[in-house]
């Protein structure tokens, strides 16, 4: 039998692979790596993790909650590998990142209906199904014959990497344990805070800092959840202290108050050696980084394992290029999954990948089949994907803004959340059991 071809090794490319060998289907997927790496990957394993290490919360009534529970329902490969992968974070789905891409290779390379093969695909391929996850990283030549087919509905904005902290440097002294809202002293989640006058001068300092600036061929264009933290530092002086420096539901155990605003830290790996420094994305210079961050309370002698970097995101206009397969209107062969089609997250690459790789099966075998439905978070999110209005097409997360509302629904925002996830789950077990034979 001829296989799928899958093009990617990220983790929508991985779940779709999954998925089809799962259905007994034999799949070829190609990776570029390590022969070939963009600037920002740093290892040869499937599946890397480029930004933050969390997969975010796992509670039910939270999307990525709801998003993570129904793809364990559709068997995912990656969501399983997260939970065996999983270290200390609070409420959220938090991986040693390391151990996480270490074992969807081995995954993927022990699948005997799977064959990695470690080479460029410089052009889009001809003949049967083949799915298309080369991710916001899609090199030149790739994306050149996307457009080629496409036309003009490329496009490209740029995420901004956070740095990593080496646990050792941390002035344990000045800082404090806490999950939000959870008992001072204990959690994953370190926490710098800083007194009224310390966040003004940091702020001040940031928003003088020098800044890598994009080439001259290059658009800008951050989707708003992932602004690098200068940016926000730019739209006035309380926004930092609102957002990613927000002080809500913490305590400093040395004043028994919350501070005026606190940067926290997220353990990186198992070991608890390396924090990210949450919600602080960056396209500062290196220098002007190490500078800068170190006037954080408790981080004046920091180490950076990694600093924050710029890197290119290229997607299409999903709405007016794919249909509701997420296959290119122009030549159906093509299913695109993950980053490259406009979902935003981790989690959410890996429901587009899961999608990807049931709907090339049905192709495969000339099955039919139909999305899930739109009660759901999987079926909202890629249904949203395929008919946003707005313009400029922007990239889309998880939210339960996107599920259909229900008949009498009222009462406290937790309650709806809840009743609506209840409904999800229950509507992604009938869409399972509904999918044909051979599916």
């Amino acid at each position: 039998m001829r296989p799928i071809e899958v093009i990617g090794g990220g983790l929508a490319g991985c779940e779709a692979a999954w998925q089809i060998a799962k259905r007994g289907i034999p799949v070829l997927i190609s990776e570029m790596k390590p022969h070939r790496r963009s600037p920002a990957h740093r290892s040869g394993d499937l599946a890397e993790l480029v930004c933050s290490n969390s997969l975010k919360s796992d509670r039910i009534d939270r999307a990525g909650g709801l998003l993570k529970a129904e793809l364990r329902l559709m068997g995912s490969l990656l969501l399983d590998i997260a939970s065996r992968t999983a270290i200390p974070g609070g409420s959220s789905l938090c991986v040693d990142r390391n151990r996480f891409s270490q074992s969807v290779t081995a995954a993927i390379e022990d699948q005997p209906l799977i064959s990695l093969v470690r080479k460029e695909i410089l052009t889009l391929p001809d003949g049967g199904p083949t799915v298309v996850a080369t991710g916001p990283l899609t090199s030149d030549s790739l994306a050149g014959s996307i457009e080629n087919l496409m036309g003009r509905g490329s496009l490209a904005f740029y995420d901004a990497i956070a740095p990593t902290v080496e646990a050792e440097s941390i002035d344990w002294e000045k800082v404090f344990l806490q999950d939000r809202y959870g008992d001072a002293g204990s959690g994953a989640y370190v926490n710098c805070p800083l007194e009224r006058e310390e966040y003004f001068v940091f702020l001040e300092a940031l928003r003088k800092a020098e800044q890598v600036m994009p080439r001259p061929f290059e658009e800008e264009r951050v989707f708003e959840a992932c602004l690098p933290v200068e940016v926000l530092a730019a739209r006035g002086d309380r926004t930092l202290a609102f957002g990613p420096m927000r002080p809500v539901g913490l305590t400093d155990p040395r004043t028994s108050r919350r501070p005026f605003a606190v940067v926290q830290l997220r353990p990186e790996n198992e070991s608890g050696t390396l924090y990210s420094m949450v919600g602080f994305q960056t396209k500062l210079k290196y220098a002007e980084q190490e500078r800068v961050f170190r006037m954080i309370p408790g981080l004046e002698r920091a180490r950076f394992e990694r600093l924050g970097s710029v890197h290119r995101n290229t997607f299409i206009d999903a709405p007016r290029l794919l249909d509701r397969f997420q296959r290119a209107r122009k030549a159906p062969r093509l299913i695109f999954a993950g980053q490259i089609t406009g979902v935003e997250g981790y989690v959410e690459s890996i429901a587009s990948g899961a999608l990807a790789g049931i709907y090339a099966s049905a192709a495969y075998r000339d099955i039919p089949v139909e999305p899930p439905p739109p009660t759901t978070m999987v079926g909202a999110l890629l249904h949203h994907l395929t008919h946003q209005a707005s313009k400029p097409f922007q990239p889309v997360n998880a939210q339960f803004g996107l599920l259909q509302t229900m008949d009498g629904q009222g009462g406290r925002r937790s309650d709806r959340r809840t009743l609506l996830s209840e409904r999800a789950l229950a509507d992604m077990r009938e869409y399972i059991a509904s999918l044909p034979s051979g599916l």
